[in-house]
């Protein structure tokens, strides 16, 4: 049993060296190339293991592996950090300006990526002979459906697209994990068959009333306490203390209430975001906050992919599964497309979607350590090997070929939209 500061010092020692390696040698994107090299050093320690069972090296890290529970580190520990330095980047009033192609593609986009990834999924194991209940391929969906905020956000890093539409993609991302959780927990409830009230259809909105809504209430009154405070005084390492503990107090207050955490944050951090740089903060105190915020981003992003990469030791996938988890990449595909096309025909009087942004949406539909981290958390049933196989093999394949080859892709299909850099 090694100590959580031992633990800690592995990751950031491996992150570091992974870093270096991969800027020397691989030059892929830093979090891509952390995850490349984390698979391929779990992968590396497999085939020692076979080579050399006497010396027990695969086993001896898994054991170190296994005692970073990560659903809990993802959850209850990385996201908030993360989802507010991301929401305190974005620009409120061009969020404000594409509010209904976000709301759009995050509230009616998770819901139709649910139904046909679910629907799909149970018809490609059944057609398989590995057959997983409709409930629990719905929950395949749900947990698979929303973008990834942190991938989305770091793979965003190294394309360059209009203002306009890169505003559209971090809004959906910051935003549609609130309404991913709430189906997510939906469906458990009613695949594990404990759904009760919460499942009927008042259940679900009520329950969405409280998790999205109060979530988001919250953090306006948090963000807003938080602004007039640093308001009042001119005090950077105050300042940047009051960050530190409205993210870490907002997020606790939200789970012991029973709201959204990450919607919580991302408000908070929208409000300090656009209020406080114009009145709250002088030019000194921005830049002390803008560079924690940026160095928060960066290490939480390394260790959190590196995570992803080593998860392969502890993860137990059947042989027979891997045929079914491969189908799982089309066919999250396919569910984005429909999710980003569809509201596109369905409000095309809306005026703030464009059917040029689909193809460029669809390919930029990033999942990561969320999706993780969930089917980590499924409860144990004969169909969660096959969600946890078929998870990790779309998240591996998002950030891996859709998170490198993106740039490319904004280049082909974006070129001739106004207002985009050259990349």
């Amino acid at each position: 049993m090694i100590s959580i500061f031992d633990l800690a010092a592995l990751l950031l020692t491996l992150s570091a060296l992974f870093g270096w390696l991969n800027h020397r040698f691989l030059r892929l994107p830093h979090t891509i190339g952390l995850l490349v090299m984390g698979l391929l050093a779990s992968l590396a320690l497999v085939g020692l293991d076979l080579a050399f069972p006497r010396q027990h090296l695969y086993e001896d890290l898994t054991q170190v592996l296994r005692q970073v529970d990560f659903t809990d580190v993802v959850m209850n520990g990385m996201l908030a950090f993360l989802l507010f330095a991301g929401a305190m980047s974005l620009d409120l009033r061009a969020l404000r300006d594409r509010a209904w192609a976000v709301a759009t593609l995050a509230l009616v986009g998770t819901v139709i990526s649910t139904a046909i990834v679910g629907g799909a999924f149970w018809f490609a194991a059944d057609a398989l002979g590995q057959p997983v209940p409709l409930a629990w391929a719905l929950v395949f969906g749900a947990l698979i459906s929303p973008t990834d905020p942190v991938a989305v956000l770091a793979t965003l890093k190294n394309v360059r697209v209009p203002e306009a539409l890169e505003v559209e993609m971090q809004g959906e991302a910051l935003f549609n994990d609130g309404i991913g959780i709430v189906l997510f927990t939906v469906l458990v409830a009613f695949a594990a068959g404990s759904g009760g009230e919460a499942t009927s259809a008042g259940g679900v909105a009520r329950l969405l009333l409280q998790e999205a809504g109060g979530g988001l209430v919250l953090g306006v009154a948090t963000g807003y306490v938080a602004y007039r405070a640093m308001r009042a005084i001119d005090d950077f390492p105050v300042e940047v203390l009051i960050t530190l503990a409205l993210v870490a107090g907002t997020y606790a207050l939200a789970q012991k209430l029973h709201f959204s955490g990450p919607l919580a944050v991302v408000a908070a951090g929208l409000l300090v975001g656009d209020r406080a740089p114009r009145d709250a903060m002088s030019e000194e105190t921005q830049g002390y906050v803008s560079s924690l915020w940026t160095l928060i981003d960066e290490v939480l992003n390394s260790v959190l992919f590196l995570l992803i990469g080593l998860e392969v030791l502890v993860l137990r996938f059947e042989a027979g599964g891997l045929v079914l988890a491969a189908c799982a990449v089309p066919i999250v595909l396919a569910a984005r497309l429909a999710a980003v096309s569809t509201p596109l025909l369905a409000f095309r009087w809306g005026g703030n979607l464009s059917a040029r942004n689909v193809p460029f949406l669809t390919w930029a539909g990033v999942r990561g350590g969320i999706s993780v981290a969930l089917a980590l958390s499924v409860p144990e049933s004969d169909a969660k090997p096959a969600i946890l196989a078929a998870t990790y093999a779309v998240v591996l394949f998002t950030i891996v070929v859709q998170g490198s080859t993106l740039g490319m892709v904004a280049r082909r299909t974006l070129k001739d939209m106004p207002g985009r850099d050259a990349a």
